[in-house]
């Protein structure tokens, strides 16, 4: 079963920045890194235009557009799919799933703060906080890592996820 580890914080937060230095670091350790990006607006990755853009407008239920180095998949859906149902169907040869914008779900988080938005946290350890990335250190009950030392999130999540 591969392991879903969600970064999570308010809008602004700093959440993507992080999780693109975290997967640069795990990756050249040799970790292969699936993400799973949520967006409650829904989104677009194809273009009009373009040929699959034309297949889904004629009524496709799914349209894939493959090369020999990248393969998409666009299909309609009747629900916001779980994790779970992301993972099984769709994610494979990976040695962990790290997700952005599930601020509610059962897995093990890590929030990203930073003390200028002014905000409190927005996980606690009962909703499945494991740390914090933040610019200063608080006085929480779970690890405070340093949000400008990604190498030390990546540190962490290596070590209770990945080994």
């Amino acid at each position: 079963m591969i392991p879903i580890v969600s970064i999570v914080g308010k809008s602004n937060s700093g959440k993507t920045t992080l999780l693109e230095k975290i997967i640069a670091d795990l990756t050249h350790r040799g970790y292969r890194i699936a993400t799973i990006k949520h967006n409650r607006h829904g989104f677009d990755i194809d273009h009009e235009g373009k040929d699959s853009y034309r297949h889904k407008k004629a009524g496709a239920h799914t349209t894939v557009v493959s090369s020999p180095h990248q393969l998409a998949l666009v299909q309609d859906v009747d629900h916001d799919h779980s994790f779970e149902e992301i993972r099984d169907k769709f994610i494979s040869g990976a040695d962990i799933i790290l997700t952005e914008g599930f601020k509610v779900n059962d897995y093990p988080k890590i929030e990203v703060f930073r003390t200028e938005l002014k905000r409190d946290l927005i996980s606690s350890r009962k909703d499945g906080l494991v740390a914090v990335a933040a610019d200063v250190k608080l006085d929480i009950d779970v690890p405070c890592l340093d949000i400008n030392d990604p190498k030390t999130v990546a540190d962490f999540i290596e070590i209770h996820f990945l080994k």
